[in-house]
Protein backbone atom coordinates (compact mmCIF):
# COMPACT_ATOMS: atom_id res chain seq x y z
CA UNK A 1 0.00 0.00 0.00
CA UNK A 2 1.28 3.51 -1.20
CA UNK A 3 1.42 6.49 1.57
CA UNK A 4 -1.98 8.09 0.62
CA UNK A 5 -3.71 4.82 0.64
CA UNK A 6 -2.47 3.97 3.84
CA UNK A 7 -3.38 7.57 5.40
CA UNK A 8 -7.03 6.85 4.17
CA UNK A 9 -7.71 3.92 5.89
CA UNK A 10 -10.36 3.75 8.15
CA UNK A 11 -8.47 4.32 12.39
CA UNK A 12 -9.21 2.86 15.38
CA UNK A 13 -8.23 3.65 18.71
CA UNK A 14 -8.14 2.42 22.17
CA UNK A 15 -8.50 5.94 23.91
CA UNK A 16 -7.28 5.03 27.48
CA UNK A 17 -4.81 2.34 26.06
CA UNK A 18 -5.63 -0.39 28.40
CA UNK A 19 -7.04 -3.75 27.40
CA UNK A 20 -10.57 -3.34 28.24
CA UNK A 21 -10.86 0.31 27.11
CA UNK A 22 -13.45 1.20 24.38
CA UNK A 23 -12.92 0.59 21.19
CA UNK A 24 -13.10 4.01 18.55
CA UNK A 25 -13.67 3.02 15.43
CA UNK A 26 -13.67 5.64 12.32
CA UNK A 27 -16.53 4.94 9.61
CA UNK A 28 -15.67 2.00 6.48
CA UNK A 29 -14.55 -0.46 8.63
CA UNK A 30 -16.22 -3.61 7.92
CA UNK A 31 -19.70 -4.54 9.59
CA UNK A 32 -18.42 -8.16 10.14
CA UNK A 33 -14.84 -7.00 11.49
CA UNK A 34 -17.01 -5.24 14.61
CA UNK A 35 -19.13 -8.19 14.75
CA UNK A 36 -16.02 -9.94 15.65
CA UNK A 37 -15.00 -7.91 18.00
CA UNK A 38 -17.87 -7.55 19.86
CA UNK A 39 -18.33 -11.03 20.30
CA UNK A 40 -14.44 -11.21 21.59
CA UNK A 41 -15.48 -8.78 24.38
CA UNK A 42 -14.76 -5.86 22.67
CA UNK A 43 -16.83 -2.48 23.68
CA UNK A 44 -16.86 -0.72 20.30
CA UNK A 45 -17.72 3.01 19.59
CA UNK A 46 -18.33 4.62 16.49
CA UNK A 47 -16.83 8.03 15.92
CA UNK A 48 -18.03 10.57 13.63
CA UNK A 49 -17.75 14.13 12.47
CA UNK A 50 -15.46 16.58 14.59
CA UNK A 51 -14.70 13.75 16.89
CA UNK A 52 -12.73 11.74 14.71
CA UNK A 53 -9.96 14.50 15.57
CA UNK A 54 -9.26 11.60 18.52
CA UNK A 55 -7.31 9.56 15.40
CA UNK A 56 -4.71 12.34 14.11
CA UNK A 57 -3.74 13.72 11.34
CA UNK A 58 -1.12 12.37 8.83
CA UNK A 59 1.41 13.39 6.34
CA UNK A 60 4.14 11.10 5.18
CA UNK A 61 7.07 11.46 2.62
CA UNK A 62 8.48 8.26 1.26
CA UNK A 63 11.91 8.11 -0.31
CA UNK A 64 13.06 5.37 -2.67
CA UNK A 65 16.47 4.75 -1.87
CA UNK A 66 18.03 3.97 -5.17
CA UNK A 67 16.11 6.37 -7.38
CA UNK A 68 15.72 9.31 -4.55
CA UNK A 69 11.92 9.76 -6.08
CA UNK A 70 9.73 11.05 -2.70
CA UNK A 71 6.17 10.11 -2.68
CA UNK A 72 3.61 12.02 -0.44
CA UNK A 73 0.34 11.31 1.30
CA UNK A 74 -1.78 14.07 2.89
CA UNK A 75 -4.62 13.35 5.36
CA UNK A 76 -8.33 14.31 3.88
CA UNK A 77 -9.40 14.57 7.33
CA UNK A 78 -7.97 18.02 7.98
CA UNK A 79 -6.38 20.77 6.21
CA UNK A 80 -2.46 20.68 5.56
CA UNK A 81 0.22 18.85 2.93
CA UNK A 82 3.18 17.50 2.60
CA UNK A 83 5.88 18.57 0.83
CA UNK A 84 9.28 17.41 0.01
CA UNK A 85 12.47 19.05 -1.23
Amino acid sequence: MDAQAAIDEPRFCIADGTQDGVVSIEPGIDEATLDTLRKRGHDIRAVNGHERALFGRAQIIVRNRRTSVLWAGSDGRADGCAMGF
